[in-house]
């Protein structure tokens, strides 16, 4: 390894790459589902109300009568209600429409680091994370659904949405007045959730209602179908890639080294002895590839915060690095178990005549 470094640099790097993949992967599937848990959190709501069939980590159609709204507000424990519409931008993120007074009744409203609430009803409201993605500023235009927004204020991100709208407006242009996706609901008392929801459920069977910690505990990346499996596929993947990487770099070594391997048996080394040389070089680059690769998924997260800060959300997930360490070792174990056998089963005459 010493005497040759750029292969050696080279076949860390590419075990380095799918050891970065896993953990980008699983860092972004994680990140996207807190950040989206912490948004709904951050409201200040105890109880989340969304329409029968409906899915807590998609966007939910505007379909509940706004008039639900006025209906759980008049239950007991109920201090406020407010309902908001959502209508997709572009891949996740997403415009929320909502009666700013009675959010800020309920959440205490945004802290805003430029401009202030809507004055207008072209005026719209972004957070830091998606001003910094488009580069505006309090003042700028934006297009967003097909029209043309004058940037109201920029508030601290981590509360409800990217984007918010007055709802009436965003009623208006997805053609649903009176309709709404969600309502958030506050109690007078935490401790009165479950008594709530179970009466709600009675009442009310079919519709989808969480507390807080139904939604923590919800989105999560075991809870979401499918996610898990695109994860194992992607596992796959790299161990493929992990496997050919090694057993290609440990099969150009070995014949590299064919005369070495030659002197080696001529002075008494065994098959099991040459064997343990090439499977202990490939279980150093598997080491130094997962360690470098833990290294860049640090450098995936900051570029994807820098240039997409709205969109993606990549946790650091240190509980994976073992994971992905053991993948890459198996890989490369692997793949110079090939090149170690036909290193050990070289004839010695052979091999000191190989030019």
């Amino acid at each position: 390894m010493r005497h040759r470094p750029l292969r050696t640099l080279l076949s860390v790097l590419l075990i380095a790459i799918p050891v970065t993949l896993i953990l980008t992967l699983v860092g972004l599937s994680r990140g996207m589902l807190d950040e989206s848990a912490r948004r709904t959190s951050s409201v200040g709501a105890d109880i989340v109300f969304r329409p029968p069939n409906s899915s807590l980590i998609s966007f939910s159609a505007a379909s509940l009568p706004e008039e639900f709204v006025g209906f759980l507000e008049k239950k007991p424990h109920v201090t406020a209600a407010v309902g908001t519409v959502i209508a997709p931008v572009s891949g996740i993120i997403s415009v929320t429409g909502v009666d700013l007074p009675a959010f800020e009744k309920i959440s205490g409203g945004f802290e805003y680091v430029e401009g202030g609430p809507f004055k207008q009803l072209d005026d719209i409201l972004i957070d830091d994370y998606y001003a910094r993605q488009q580069k505006v500023h309090v003042g700028d235009t934006i297009q967003v659904l097909n029209h043309k927004w004058h940037v109201a204020g920029i508030f601290r991100s981590g509360k409800l949405a990217h984007i918010v709208l007055p709802i009436k407006v965003v009623q208006r242009l997805q053609g649903n007045t009176g309709k709404i996706s969600q309502i958030y609901v506050k109690l007078d008392n935490p401790a009165n959730t479950e008594t709530v929801i179970e009466a709600l459920k009675r009442e009310l069977v079919g519709y989808q209602i969480y507390s807080m910690q139904d939604i923590r505990t919800l989105m999560s990346v075991e809870r979401v179908d499918g996610l898990n499996s695109f994860i194992n596929v992607m596992i796959g993947i790299a161990i493929v890639i992990g496997f050919a990487v090694v057993c290609l770099s440990m099969y150009m070594s070995v014949l590299q080294r064919t005369r070495e391997i030659g002197i080696l048996k001529s002075l008494g080394a065994s098959r099991l002895y040459i064997l343990e040389l090439i499977v202990a070089e490939a279980f150093v680059m598997g080491l130094c590839g997962t360690m470098f690769g833990i290294l860049l998924s640090f450098g995936a997260r900051w570029l994807i915060l820098f240039l997409v800060p709205a969109s993606l959300q990549q946790a650091i997930v240190p509980d994976w690095w073992p994971k992905a360490g053991a993948i890459a070792l198996v890989a490369a174990l692997l793949g110079a178990l090939y090149p170690g056998f036909h290193a050990a089963r070289q004839d010695p005459i052979e091999a000191l005549a190989y030019e």
